[in-house]
C-alpha cells in the first residue's frame, strides 16, 4: 500500500526544491480538482511505495488564497499518512507559526531544518534535539539546495506514517482552552478524536468555510457563541487574534529556548541588499542586470549559437542532406516540397532559436534561485503603486518571461479581485520565452543584430504594463482600496548547477515539445496554403506564391495593418498565426520566405531566411510588426488561463480586446 508524504511550507522554504531532490524524474503533473493551480507528485527515488505530494507555498492555514485554499483541503480533505514540515533556518519564528498548525491536524509531522548550512555558516545554533523534544515530533537537519539529508527526512517521514505517530496536542491558555472543550463537547464527538483539535480551533476563530462545512444547529452555535465572546471580553480582542497571539507566543518560547543567533554579525544578504535595495541604486541596478541578461541572450552568446544551429545545423548539415536523399530515391515533388520547406523550412526555424531561449531561461532560474526575483517585486512595488497596480503583480510579469500561462495563473496570489483582473490583462505583455525568436529574428533580419533591441522590447513592455495600470484604474470597474504588500525575501545563496540546469531545461523542453507538435501542424498548413491555390479555374501547384490559397486570405486581413506599416499578406498571416502560437511567427516566415525564395536561398546557402524578410519589411516598419506581437493577445494556451482565472467569459473577451487594441495602438504610434 502506498505511503502518501506531504510537503508543506511556507513560500521560499526550499520546498520546491527539496521535492525535486526527492522525487528526481519520477514527477507527474496535473491540476487540483476543481481549480487550476499546478498539482505536483512523484515518488521517492529508491521507494516505490511513498509518493510525494508538493503543496502549494503557504504561511497559514486560515486560507485568503487560492493556494491557501488548495493546500488546506487537501490537508484536512484528503489526510495523507504523514506531513513533511519544511522549516526555513534562517526564518524559524515566522516558519514555526504553520508548524502550530500543522500540529493540530491529527496526521503525523516531521520537521525539517532546511539551509541548514547557511545557519551554521552565519554562526548561528539550532538546539535540533531540543526543538524535537518541546514540539513533540522527529526534527531533521538538511540543505535541500545541496540534497543533504533529504532522503533520510522522507524516510523518517514514511516511518512516522507507518507507525501513526501523532504530535501531542498543545494547549492555549485557561479560557481559550476551555472554549475548546466546550466546542469539542458540544458539536465534535461524533467526529474521529485526531480531527477534534483542528476542527475546535476553526470554529473558535469563526472560520466561514469550517462553518459551513460543519452546517452547525443555531441553537448550538449560540450556546458556543457565549463562550467564544466571554474569550474575547477577557482578551479585549477578537477570537482569531486571540489565537494569532497564543501561537505567537508559544512559538517565540520555543525560540527563545532552542535557538541562539550570535550577536552583531551582519549577513551577507543583510550587506546585499544594502545596494540592492537602496531606494536610489535599485532600480538602475535592476535596469543593468536585465539589460545585461536580454543583451547577453540575444546579441552575443545566444547569437553564436543560434546562427550555428541556422546557418550550419540547418542550412548546411540536415536541409541539404535530407533534400539530397530524397531527390536520390526520387522522392515526389510535392512530397519533398513538404518536407524541406514545409518541416524542417518552418519548424527548423523555430528551432534555430532554442539557444537564445535556453541562455535566457538559464539566467532567470539563475536569479530566481539566489533570491534576486523576490527583491525586484520589493523594488518595483512603490513604482507600480503609483500607477495604480499592485506590489504583487510584478511577481506573475517575472513568472511571465518565461512563460505567459504560470505567470497569469500565479496572480491568484493577489487578494484583490481588481488587482488581480488588471494583472492577468497585462502579464503577457513582459516578452516571454516563445516570443524571443521573434525578438531574434527581426533583430538580426533588420537592425544588423543590434545589442538594444532586445533590452527596449523587455523594457517597452514594463511601460505597456505601467501605462494600462493608469488607463485601466481610470475606470470603474477597477477602481478599489490599495491591499498591503507582503512579501518574504529570502537569504541569497548560491544556486547548484543540478537545479539550474533542471529548470533551465524544463522551461526548454516544453518550447521544444511545442515545436514538435503545435508549430509542427501549423508549419505544415502554411506549406500547403503556400503551395497551392486556385489558378485558371482549378485548384493545384502553384508557381507564383502570391496566387496560394495563403496569400489571398492574408489579403483580406492585410488592410487591418496598412496603417501600421506592414499591410502585406505574409506579415499578416504570420501575426494571425501567432495567435496559435507566438513562436508560429517565426515558424510561418521561416516557411512562407523559404517558399517564396527557395532558388535564391540554395545558391546562396543561407537558409535563415534574413534576407527574404528584408525584402518586405523596413527597420521602422519591422519595429512596429515586432510591438504589435508583443502586445496583442497571447497564444491561445494563455488565452485559455486568462478564461481559467478570470472564470468569466466577459472578462476574457474584455482582456483580449484591450490588448490588441492597445497593441495597435503602440504600433500605430510607432509608425
Amino acid at each position: 500500500m502506498d505511503i502518501r508524504i506531504a510537503l508543506a511550507g511556507n513560500p521560499n522554504s526550499g520546498k520546491t526544491t527539496l521535492f525535486n531532490e526527492l522525487t528526481g524524474s519520477n514527477q507527474f503533473v496535473g491540476n487540483w480538482p476543481g481549480v487550476t493551480v499546478e498539482k505536483k507528485e512523484g515518488r521517492l527515488i529508491g521507494s516505490k511505495d511513498i509518493i510525494i505530494t508538493d503543496l502549494p507555498g503557504v504561511y497559514s492555514l486560515s486560507p485568503y488564497t487560492l493556494e491557501e485554499v488548495v493546500a488546506r483541503n487537501y490537508l484536512i480533505g484528503e489526510r495523507p499518512d504523514a506531513i513533511l514540515n519544511i522549516i526555513d533556518g534562517t526564518n524559524l519564528e515566522r516558519n514555526l507559526y504553520l508548524t502550530s498548525q500543522l500540529l493540530e491536524i491529527g496526521i503525523p509531522v516531521v520537521g525539517c531544518i532546511n539551509m541548514i548550512d547557511v545557519v551554521r555558516k552565519t554562526g548561528d545554533n539550532i538546539n535540533v534535539a531540543l526543538l524535537s523534544e518541546t514540539l513533540g515530533i522527529p526534527i531533521c537537519e538538511i540543505s535541500a539546495l545541496r540534497g543533504e539529508g533529504c532522503i533520510e527526512a522522507a524516510q523518517t517521514a514514511a516511518e512516522a506514517a507507518r507507525a501513526h505517530t501523532l504530535p501531542p496536542i498543545k494547549r492555549f491558555s485557561g479560557s481559550v482552552e476551555h472554549a475548546l472543550a466546550h466546542i469539542e463537547e458540544a458539536v465534535l464527538h461524533d467526529m474521529p478524536e485526531q480531527m477534534q483539535r483542528w476542527y475546535s480551533v476553526k470554529i473558535f476563530e469563526r472560520d466561514e468555510k469550517v462553518l459551513a462545512e460543519l452546517s452547525l444547529d443555531p441553537a448550538i452555535l449560540a450556546h458556543i457563541e457565549k463562550d467564544i465572546a466571554a474569550c474575547e471580553k477577557e482578551a479585549d480582542d477578537d477570537s482569531d487574534a486571540i489565537i494569532i497571539s497564543q501561537r505567537y507566543d508559544r512559538v517565540e518560547a520555543v525560540i527563545r529556548k532552542c535557538y541562539e543567533k550570535k550577536p552583531g554579525v551582519s549577513s551577507i544578504t543583510e550587506k546585499i541588499d544594502r545596494i540592492v535595495t537602496n531606494r536610489i541604486l535599485a532600480l538602475p541596478i535592476f535596469a543593468g542586470i536585465m539589460f545585461l541578461v536580454y543583451f547577453i541572450s540575444v546579441s552575443t552568446v545566444g547569437t553564436w549559437a543560434t546562427d550555428f544551429m541556422t546557418n550550419t545545423l540547418f542550412g548546411e548539415i540536415i536541409t541539404p542532406a535530407v533534400e539530397d536523399f530524397l531527390v536520390s530515391v526520387h522522392c515526389a515533388d510535392w512530397l519533398t516540397g513538404l518536407i524541406v520547406h514545409g518541416i524542417i523550412g518552418g519548424v527548423g526555424s523555430v528551432l534555430g532559436f532554442v539557444p537564445q531561449m535556453l541562455v535566457l531561461f538559464l539566467f532567470l532560474a539563475f536569479l530566481e534561485a539566489c533570491g534576486y526575483m523576490s527583491r525586484i517585486a520589493f523594488i518595483m512595488d512603490k513604482v507600480f503603486r503609483k500607477f495604480g497596480l499592485s506590489g504583487k503583480s510584478f511577481i506573475p510579469i517575472l513568472i511571465g518571461t518565461g512563460c505567459g500561462v504560470p505567470g497569469i495563473m500565479s496572480s491568484r496570489t493577489i487578494e484583490n479581485e481588481s488587482d488581480r483582473r488588471m494583472t492577468i490583462i497585462t502579464t503577457t505583455f513582459i516578452p516571454c520565452g516563445a516570443k524571443l525568436p521573434m525578438i531574434a529574428l527581426i533583430t538580426g533580419a533588420l537592425f544588423n543584430g543590434a545589442w538594444w533591441v532586445a533590452p527596449l522590447a523587455y523594457f517597452i513592455g514594463i511601460a505597456s504594463i505601467i501605462l494600462s495600470g493608469i488607463i485601466l484604474k481610470k475606470t470603474k470597474a477597477f477602481v478599489s482600496e490599495d491591499s498591503p504588500f507582503v512579501m518574504e525575501l529570502p537569504p541569497y545563496h548560491m544556486p547548484t548547477f543540478k537545479n539550474l540546469m533542471r529548470s533551465m531545461w524544463e522551461r526548454g523542453w516544453s518550447f521544444i515539445k511545442k515545436a514538435g507538435t503545435i508549430i509542427l501542424l501549423g508549419s505544415i498548413i502554411v506549406w500547403f496554403t503556400t503551395s497551392y491555390g486556385f489558378t485558371d479555374g482549378s485548384f493545384g501547384a502553384v508557381e507564383n506564391i502570391d496566387h496560394a490559397l495563403l496569400a489571398k486570405i492574408g489579403s483580406f486581413i492585410a488592410v487591418i495593418f496598412t496603417p501600421l506599416g506592414f499591410g502585406t499578406w505574409q506579415a499578416a498571416v504570420s501575426t494571425l498565426l501567432g495567435l496559435v502560437a507566438k513562436e508560429e511567427v517565426v515558424g510561418a516566415l521561416g516557411t512562407i520566405f523559404s517558399v517564396a525564395d527557395a532558388l535564391d536561398m540554395v545558391e546562396s546557402g543561407n537558409f535563415s531566411s534574413l534576407n527574404a524578410i528584408t525584402e518586405h519589411f523596413t527597420a521602422l516598419s519591422g519595429f512596429s510588426f515586432l510591438m504589435f506581437n508583443l502586445l496583442c493577445a497571447p497564444c491561445f494556451a494563455a488565452m485559455g488561463a486568462i478564461r481559467r482565472e478570470m472564470m468569466s467569459g466577459k472578462w476574457t473577451a474584455f482582456a483580449i480586446t484591450y490588448q490588441c487594441l492597445f497593441a495597435y495602438a503602440v504600433s500605430l504610434c510607432i509608425y
